[in-house]
């Protein structure tokens, strides 16, 4: 396996790592954001259920605030979990800019060695015929 090859797979795997990262932090962002609507689902419930029986509404106020904390806890790590994918889709943006730099240096590398083969190919086969030339 040349440089140019163990380069480019190094580049990939970092690559799919990241890919992986980001991943998981969207399926963390998305879980908690499930939760958020889930705590919001279960307000209105509890709200609808205080209006049908009054011995409810006497814990609503104390239930409603436990609530808005759980609320703001949520939103808070979302918010959390935006920035770290944002901060994880920078680094797959620039893990995939060097993979695809080692693919573009290994690609010039490959037609340097394919020009270089023609050229000491042509130069044989003039060597060849200036032989027979003079021969």
């Amino acid at each position: 396996m040349s440089w140019s090859e163990s380069l480019i797979k190094l580049a990939t795997y970092e690559v799919e790592t990241h890919q992986k990262r980001l991943a998981d932090i969207v399926e963390r962002r998305t879980a908690a954001q499930m939760r958020l609507a889930a705590l919001h689902a279960e307000g209105d419930a509890e709200r609808a259920r205080s209006q049908d029986d009054a011995n409810v509404g006497l814990y609503q106020n104390g239930y409603l605030d436990g609530l808005r904390q759980r609320k703001a806890a949520m939103r808070v790590e979302i918010d959390t979990l935006l920035i770290e994918e944002r901060g994880a889709r920078d680094a797959l943006s620039a893990a995939f800019e060097e993979q695809k730099k080692y693919e573009h240096v290994a690609e010039q590398a490959r037609r340097v060695e394919v020009k270089e083969a023609a050229r000491r190919e042509t130069a044989a086969l003039d060597e060849l015929g200036l032989r027979r030339a003079r021969g």
